[in-house]
């Protein structure tokens, strides 16, 4: 499993931060090009303002907005006062604040909200035009582990345009398998390549990229599930039924999609296993 830290998982982790001061990520905060001033507002409303309060608070909103009478251009600010708000499910309105942030610094915070827009809100013709417009400036990219491509996929997926979906995984793969080799593949990449084909009734291509995905994540239960589907509708009505028992087993266990977000919003495809008996 890679565990590298973009610059989304750093938001998510700094936000998950209450009643504490966490310490300031000065390589973070060099990249986002903030004056001397700016700096001390963000101390002192950030770090030693919403940082010390509860996360969804009136106090933290209230802080950030003193900082922000200072000065209403500190793209950082309007993040950190969305991001509460979309953990909250408050969608409509996080929207408007993260707007204000792509405003002031669209190179750091454009694919923050695209990628929002795909796993939060689920707006998924707008995360596209997004990301779209992020590979146009900087080609395709990463943020939270995963290209730019990805969630183009993914997205589209959602929207039941299954070709193009796997028209762009096949090429994601290929990049991580040329570059990096196929065990740095990463494994979501292979899971939903493996459901677009299946939503294509392509069942034993689907299976091969279940069972890569296997190789790197073999207790993936949402893989293993939708492998037993694929073994059934191909005939396979045995083998389906043995899978599925193990599936259920390692999907009670909480072996499921296990992305930094996913503790927020369900992915696509992924199974409720509390629900199951």
């Amino acid at each position: 499993m890679k565990t590298t830290i973009s610059l989304f998982a750093l938001i998510f982790i700094i936000g998950c931060q209450t009643k504490v001061n966490p310490p300031v990520n000065q390589e973070f905060l060099t990249f986002q090009k903030h004056t001397p001033l700016q700096d001390t507002i963000i101390k002192e409303h950030l770090e030693n303002g919403a940082w010390t309060k509860a996360l969804y608070s009136k106090e933290w909103q209230e802080e950030i907005d003193k900082g922000l009478a200072k000065d209403s251009t500190i793209a950082y600010l309007w993040q950190q006062k969305a991001m509460p708000l979309f953990k909250q499910g408050k969608y409509e309105l996080g929207m408007d604040y993260i707007d204000k942030a792509v405003k002031y610094n669209r190179n750091v915070w454009q694919e923050y909200r695209a990628c929002i827009k795909c796993i939060f809100a689920k707006t998924y013709r707008d995360a596209i035009a997004d990301f779209e417009d992020c590979k146009l400036r900087q080609g395709n990219s990463y943020v939270m582990d995963h290209a730019y491509d990805f969630y183009i996929a993914l997205s589209k997926i959602q929207l039941n345009e299954y070709s193009e979906a796997e028209a762009l995984l096949e090429k994601e793969v290929k990049r991580q398998v040329d570059n990096q080799g196929e065990e740095w593949v990463h494994h979501l990449d292979l899971f939903y390549l493996g459901i677009a084909k299946l939503e294509q009734a392509k069942y034993e291509k689907a299976i091969r990229d279940f069972n890569k995905a296997l190789k790197l994540y073999p207790e993936f239960s949402e893989v293993l599930y939708y492998k037993s589907d694929c073994l059934r509708r191909l005939g396979q009505s045995a083998k389906a039924d043995k899978l599925l028992k193990e599936t259920k087993k390692f999907g009670k266990l909480g072996y499921t999609i296990n992305e930094d977000n996913s503790i927020y919003e369900r992915y696509p495809y992924q199974i409720r296993w509390e629900l199951w008996d």
